[in-house]
Formats: C-alpha cells, sequence, structure tokens
C-alpha cells in the first residue's frame, strides 16, 4: 500500500473557456472538480497504476465533505484527520485558444496543534501498513516547517522508504532529515545549496551533493528533456518522447506516482525511472491533473529510454 500525505488538501476546480479575456465576463464552457493537493494527485495516478492506496492528511468543513466524495477510485482508502476549518478551493483557468492555464490558488485555514496531534496519531496507526509513503505539497498554516522532516522520522524508525515533493523551509527541514527521494527544480537546489547550478554536470553534481547530504535518491527534473536521477546505483538520464501536452499542470505529482509506485514493487531504479517518466508525460496528455488515459501510458512506456551516465 502507498500512504500518501496532503496536509494542504483543497477542491480543484479547472474551468475550460474559449479564451481569457481580462476585463470582461467569461463563460465557462466546461468545469471538472476533482479532490487536489499534490499529494492526491500522486494518490489518482497511483491507483490508476493499479496500486492501493491510502489517502491522509487534513479536510475540514462542506469543503471537506465534498473533497472527499470525490475520490471514487476503488482502490484508494480515504484516511483524512477531520479540522473545524473549511478545505480551500483551487482554480485552473484553461485557456483553450492559447492551450494555456492561470491558476487561482486559495491559501489553506490554519491548523492547530491538537490538529497535527491527532493526524501523527491517525499517521502512526497507518504507517505499519504502508509499503512507501509520499509526502507532498506545501504545509498549512500553523505547521511548523520541521513538520514533513518529523513525518521521514517516522518512517525511518518503522523501515518505510519516504518520497517527499515540498519546497522552501519545509523542503529544507525534510532533507536535513534524509527521505529516501527528493525531485528539486533548479530554484529549490540554490535554495538548498546555496548556488544555482547551470548545465547537466552542474546539475549532477548537486544532486551528489544532496546525495550526501542524506537524500538516498535525488531526482532533477529537466522539464521536456526528460530528468535526471542520482542514487546508490549511479547517475541516470531518462528521455521521454517527444509530445504536444495538452495541460502539464500535475505532471510532477505523476512522476512522483512512478517512482512511489516503483518503490512499492521493489523495482530496479532504472525502471522505476521509467514508469515515472512515462506516466508523467502522459498526464501531460489529459486535461484533468492527476489523470491519464491507458493507452498513451502504455505507448509512452515503451518509448522511455534510460541512460546510465555514471
Amino acid at each position: 500500500m502507498i500512504l500518501t500525505v496532503t496536509l494542504n488538501t483543497s477542491i480543484d476546480k479547472l474551468y475550460l473557456i474559449d479564451k481569457n479575456v481580462p476585463e470582461t465576463v467569461m463563460r465557462v464552457r466546461e468545469k471538472h472538480d476533482s479532490a487536489g493537493g499534490k499529494g492526491l494527485n500522486v494518490s489518482r495516478v497511483a491507483a490508476l497504476l493499479g496500486e492501493g492506496v491510502t489517502a491522509a492528511g487534513f479536510v475540514g468543513g462542506h469543503n471537506g465533505q465534498y473533497l472527499e466524495s470525490l475520490i471514487r477510485e476503488q482502490n484508494i482508502h480515504r484516511a483524512f484527520t477531520h479540522v473545524d476549518h473549511e478545505t480551500r478551493c483551487c482554480i485552473n483557468c484553461w485557456d483553450l485558444s492559447a492551450g494555456v492555464s492561470t491558476e487561482y490558488l486559495e491559501p489553506g485555514a490554519p491548523v492547530e496543534k491538537k490538529d497535527l496531534e491527532r493526524f501523527f496519531s491517525d499517521f502512526d496507526g497507518l504507517l505499519p501498513k504502508a509499503d512507501v509513503v509520499s509526502v507532498s505539497g506545501s504545509l498549512p498554516k500553523g505547521a511548523p516547517a520541521d513538520t514533513y522532516g518529523e513525518i521521514i522520522r517516522r518512517c525511518r524508525g518503522n523501515g518505510v522508504p519516504v518520497l517527499v515533493d515540498t519546497s522552501g523551509e519545509a523542503l529544507r527541514a525534510a532533507v536535513q532529515a534524509g527521505p529516501d527521494l527528493i525531485k528539486p527544480n533548479t530554484d529549490e537546489i540554490a535554495q538548498l545549496l546555496g548556488e544555482a547550478p547551470a548545465g547537466e554536470d552542474a546539475l549532477i553534481a548537486a544532486a551528489v551533493r544532496l546525495r550526501a547530504g542524506g537524500v538516498s535518491r535525488a531526482v532533477v527534473s529537466l522539464g521536456a528533456e526528460g530528468a535526471l536521477m542520482v542514487c546508490a546505483e549511479g547517475v541516470f538520464k531518462g528521455r521521454p518522447p517527444r509530445i504536444t501536452p495538452k495541460n502539464t499542470v500535475g505532471c510532477g505529482d505523476s512522476m512522483i506516482a512512478g517512482f512511489a509506485v516503483g518503490m512499492a514493487r521493489r523495482l530496479p531504479p532504472e525502471e522505476t525511472f521509467r514508469i515515472a517518466l512515462a506516466v508523467s508525460a502522459a498526464n501531460a496528455l489529459s486535461l484533468y491533473t492527476g489523470d491519464f488515459a491507458q493507452e498513451d501510458y502504455d505507448r509512452l512506456y515503451g518509448q522511455v529510454t534510460v541512460e546510465k551516465l555514471q
């Protein structure tokens, strides 16, 4: 079972509009609601890949009830910690004429110490059944920067691998706790190491430094060019095939889901990397976030290349 953690959940609303024209009244052609927050995108993709998932995190109020109702996949078990505050909403306006989106992200409601204590009690009850834990997204207000670090320490104490996808001080604290995988971008690497790497060799060197600092596997996205992965088995570069994306929102979450699935299945790093790249590209071919068509994934999986550089 993959245990996903989304502390800053949201109801994600996708608005499809013909053309985004500022300072006018625009009518939405189609609306699609989904249970959101980066960890819930991971949950859906991992479930679509055939893994059993338990989704944990905070939900609250009427919005929280609606969010839970949106999780309809049979192999996702809902195990949220309920709070008094309303779960937030986030809106993605997709301009069909230009193929670009504008996102409006509400801040999450603050959580209290008692909420965090109840979450960790719930989490400790779920952890022994987990094959891998995936922690994603921003921290809600009121949660200490080391919250993800505490999750990592509990995972390590139980021998459960943990992946973390976050940013800022939460990422810095998580790295110090020694997660099994992180996926920083160039800006996040600069925040962690104090310098921005330029070029592939510098990115590899930065990932090697992160591994030396306690991260078991460091993955650096190269955008359409794929990604780099530095782990105990070596340095790998993965390349997806060229595609014309429909919506790139959620591709990073899909990649994390692919890594979580590969790790839950105890697959070799190269195979896990291939799954992650293929499902990330397949997500880009869907208009919806944290979603892909099985035929797209099957086709792209065979076209992904993974090369060992060192």
